[in-house]
């Protein structure tokens, strides 16, 4: 039997994504730091419902030597460990750098040096189209719109790392696309937008969505940051790990190639002006914010223009922002107990 190794495995899409392959008799392995929030539980949560089948390497991936042992058997390797929070690599960049970067160069060459050839599946952002200041952008009275990009920014729009997350994830991505072009790696990069859903643990510096069910069910205080139309397209996790699949099933078509992976523009919401409303009706009642700046590196809109997983991973969303966002609320409403 195969064997699937997925770092940040206990991650909020880590987590997800090992359920998945354990529920379905696959043999994986989780390699973990637990230091994200959460990830304590879902460790719990999956060594509940799996029991010694589920297999954790509590491990860091600046640790290259654990990391290269961890990966010397595996055939498939999902490569979602990270430093997550843009704000959190202002305040040090030098362990976003190591985490992001050098952790994902660490992977890649455990990857190389198991001599097996696995299948590669990076994590990336889209922050590393940075603020696309060159797309025009429109205001409209809840949003904001690209001026002439309908189907959203492609792969195609050049990348501009802003902010040392932007950095170190966009270095990352760049490594990982040359691994296959110099030494011929299986490797897929996926540019994942703003992804919600189960067993997410969000906080208010990564996660948004997610963050504001959360402080609502709670009654924390919610702060928007900016005036709260920027525009993201939401991608819920059981459409992404369908993606995840599509991309092993696909290698060999596929290897090499980078992939916008969101909701597209028919899966889009402002932050607050839209969003806000939503939770609202959801919640069933007035949901008190406090306003503060604009944080460095938030972006005013970003759609992506799906179109080419679309064409050559035969996979698009199933799930719409409404249908996502209930089926969260829900969840973050019937597991209170892990948010004290």
């Amino acid at each position: 039997m195969s064997k699937v190794l997925v770092t940040g495995g206990c991650g909020f899409i880590g987590a997800n994504w090992v359920d998945r392959l354990l529920s379905r008799g696959e043999r994986v392995v989780a390699y973990d730091n637990l230091s994200r929030r959460g990830a304590v539980k879902n460790a719990e949560w999956l060594r509940a419902k799996h029991g010694s089948q589920f297999e954790l390497i509590r491990a860091d991936v600046r640790d290259a030597p654990a990391l290269a042992q961890a990966a010397q058997s595996a055939d498939t390797i999902y490569h979602l460990a990270a430093q997550v929070a843009v704000t959190t690599s202002l305040v040090d960049p030098r362990s976003d750098f190591e985490v992001n970067a050098l952790g994902t160069f660490n992977a890649l060459e455990a990857a190389r040096a198991s001599g097996r050839n696995p299948i590669f599946v990076f994590a990336s952002t889209n922050k590393v189209y940075g603020g696309m200041d060159d797309v025009p952008v429109v205001e409209r009275a809840t949003r904001y719109e690209y001026g002439d990009l309908p189907g959203g920014v492609s792969e195609i729009q050049p990348l501009d790392f802003h902010s040392p997350y932007g950095c170190s994830k966009g270095a990352a991505d760049q490594y990982v696309r040359d691994y296959h072009r110099i030494y011929g790696l299986r490797t897929v990069v996926f540019r994942q937008s703003a992804i919600y859903g189960y067993r997410q643990f969000g906080e208010e510096d990564q996660g948004w969505l997610a963050w504001f069910i959360i402080a609502a069910v709670l009654g924390r205080p919610i702060t928007i940051y900016g005036d709260g139309k920027q525009v993201r397209d939401m991608l819920f996790i059981d459409d992404l790990l369908d993606a995840y699949d599509a991309a092993r099933s696909r290698i060999d078509q596929v290897a090499g190639q980078v992939y916008n992976i969101g909701g597209g523009p028919r899966n889009t919401i402002s932050v607050w002006t839209e969003f806000g409303p939503m939770l609202e009706k959801l919640h069933g009642q007035k949901i008190p914010t406090a306003r503060g700046d604009w944080r460095p590196g938030d972006q005013k809109v970003c759609v992506y223009d799906i179109s080419k997983a679309k064409r050559e991973l035969d996979w698009e969303p199933k799930i719409n922002v409404q249908s996502g966002v209930e089926k969260l609320y829900r969840w973050v409403k019937g597991n209170k107990e892990l948010f004290g």
